[in-house]
């Protein structure tokens, strides 16, 4: 254990390593609920997508913990979920099992791009402002989803959106366990998210809005969605800018996730960069090919793995540790699913809340920044896709620097995605 995570090089020992696994798994274990919801959305047997989730969880977790030795937990993706189900597969018609084709493909390409280093030219020539716009972004899309899975948000013929019957009794438990979540989140207790989706989820009880199902059995079977992914099918269909667009969020994600957990655990070297940043990605992306065969969206890395860390989680044993805990949560399927969506929407909004955070780091007295930045972040829930909001963003970004007389600040790879995304809407 010593020569694999060096853990008297880092300054830590097994006891903290395991209680800080211990601290991010609770952080994230709402996953394992919200995630199987969201999956069922898009057609997917919801007891396969459990297990899935499960799987991919510990396998992503487990590689990261021992590729690259970082105390950062994976898991699949909020927000790039939701494109999956609701955007790729509801809204363009894409069957489920294409779509974890596209999912796959999208992995190895990020693994293509670890292996070869082009990354560096990619994340260093994507702006921080877009960066940051696209995480909002995604926060407001999981947002939308959120509240009309909280019933406050519904459809209108005259106004797009509308506020949905609010009185219902769905409706006022589920804001009150945002509510709850919200305050023990304030209070920094531990597993928030998911005491509140529990606390929700007991609450319908007396109202006959929850059925219990029990606590622990044996898992699933994960028959129904294992190797289901259709490969050639998301060949075939041309949907590269589906699989772009799981590829630029994922590789975004992951490298924003990495730089904050890995300087907060206080392993980034002093020039700022990140070590063993290519065995992570090669870790992330492995990660995300595993999860489709397994049956589920792109597996991320997760910027609750910052609980682990402030625990005192320094090392891949953590990472390991969470890998554990969620092959042991896989016998608790009826306990997942007995939760129904009123109770883990507030959750999505609650994330969302976060994600949106990332707009306070924009540069406000820059135009040519922060303007492209939130027409990314408005994008993407209006036209309810992840992918056009990162086509207009980055066409606005290259636009706005060039009229503004500063073309030269626009990096090569922001005027490679302008340019594709410009093509791809003069087609549509």
């Amino acid at each position: 254990m010593e020569r694999l995570f060096r853990l008297s090089e880092r300054g830590t020992d097994p006891r903290t390593e395991i209680l800080a696994g211990l601290s991010t798994f609770l952080t994230m274990a709402y996953v394992i609920v919200v995630n199987p919801s969201i999956m069922a959305a898009a057609g997917i047997d919801a007891g396969a997508a459990f297990v899935a989730t499960c799987l991919a969880a510990a396998i992503g977790s487990m590689l990261m913990g021992v590729i690259a030795n970082f105390p950062i937990a994976l898991a699949p993706g909020m927000g790039l979920n939701a494109y999956f189900a609701f955007a790729v597969v509801q809204g363009m018609g894409v069957p489920w099992q294409v779509a974890l084709g596209a999912v796959f493909l999208s992995g190895l390409l990020f693994f293509a791009v670890s292996i070869f280093r082009i990354r560096e030219w990619l994340v260093n020539g994507i702006p921080l402002s877009l960066k940051f716009g696209i995480a909002a972004g995604i926060g407001f899309f999981l947002g939308l989803i959120g509240l009309r899975g909280m019933g406050l948000v519904v459809a209108h013929p005259a106004t797009l959106l509308s506020l949905g019957p609010i009185t219902q009794t769905g409706t006022l438990l589920a804001c009150a366990g945002f509510l709850v979540i919200a305050g023990l989140s304030a209070r920094n207790v531990t597993g928030s998210i998911v005491i509140g989706i529990i606390l929700t989820a007991l609450a319908g009880i007396p109202f006959g809005l929850t059925t219990f199902h029990g606590i622990a059995s044996m898992p699933p079977p994960l028959a129904p969605t294992f190797m289901q992914l259709d490969i050639a099918g998301a060949i075939g269909l041309g949907i590269t800018g589906i699989v772009f667009t799981f590829f630029i969020v994922d590789l975004l994600d992951n490298t924003g996730t990495l730089i904050g957990t890995v300087h907060r655990a206080g392993l980034m070297r002093k020039d700022g960069t990140v070590p063993n940043l290519g065995r992570a990605l090669v870790a992330d992306s492995a990660g995300a090919m595993m999860g489709a065969v397994l049956g589920t969206s792109t597996t991320v890395s997760y910027i609750e793995s910052a609980a682990g860390i402030q625990a005192g989680g320094r090392t891949g044993l953590t990472a390991v540790t969470v890998g554990v805990l969620f092959l042991l949560a896989l016998f608790l399927a009826p306990l997942a699913t007995s939760i129904p969506s009123f109770a883990t929407a507030p959750a999505l909004v609650f994330v969302a809340c976060l994600m949106a955070k990332s707009l306070q780091e924009l540069d406000w007295a820059d135009t040519t920044e922060y303007l492209p930045a939130i027409v990314t972040a408005l994008a993407m829930p209006f036209t309810f896709s992840i992918a056009t909001g990162i086509g207009l963003g980055f066409i606005t970004y290259a636009g706005v620097k060039t009229l503004a007389g500063r073309p030269g600040e626009v990096h090569g790879a922001v005027w490679l995605i302008a340019g594709l995304s410009s093509v791809k809407f003069a087609l549509l």
